[in-house]
């Protein structure tokens, strides 16, 4: 079974969208592809809606965007975390870090 490649694409809502799967080898392009949209005192707000499946690079990901955004001083929102990933973040503890919204 092949894997789809993690992508990031703007939503019309201005939310940055992830599409695919994250794994060990689709999220080191991901991170360097989003670096990017982090300018000091921006607000980003990340849909998850997409996300086909995780594995616990998805979380770390996620976890090194928010310290990242902590580092330049911008506000970020997860949103529709699939129900797989916040499973993981729950039994990790991080759900109580990571900043998890829902619609």
């Amino acid at each position: 079974m092949s894997e789809t490649p993690a992508s990031v694409q703007q939503g019309r809502d201005g939310r940055l969208e992830i599409h695919g799967e994250l794994s060990f080898s689709s999220v080191p392009a991901l991170w360097n592809e989003c670096r990017a949209q982090y300018t000091s005192g921006d607000a980003v707000d990340v849909d998850l809606g997409q996300i086909q499946r995780s594995d616990s690079a998805g979380l770390a990901l996620l976890t090194e965007w928010l310290r990242e955004a902590q580092r330049k001083g911008v506000s970020l929102r997860f949103f529709n975390i699939p129900a797989q990933m916040l499973d993981m973040a729950r039994a990790s503890g991080l759900d109580q870090i990571l900043p998890l919204h829902s619609d």
